[in-house]
């Protein structure tokens, strides 16, 4: 049973991390334009969309 959990556990952690790098390098490259820093700011991903939530 516990099995399970983990794998459910690791599953998810991967999803969110992916989803944050995507929704960051969305955001970076509409607002400025720029594959460079669409993929900067994939690399901080969560940090940088929280950063864009809390400053615009």
């Amino acid at each position: 049973m516990e099995e399970n959990k983990v794998t459910v556990v690791k599953k998810t952690v991967t999803s969110g991390i992916t989803f944050g790098s995507a929704l960051a390098m969305v955001i970076s490259y509409t607002t400025w334009k720029s594959v460079g820093w669409a993929i900067i700011h994939g690399l901080f991903s969560w940090a940088y969309v929280i950063y864009f939530v809390l400053l615009n």
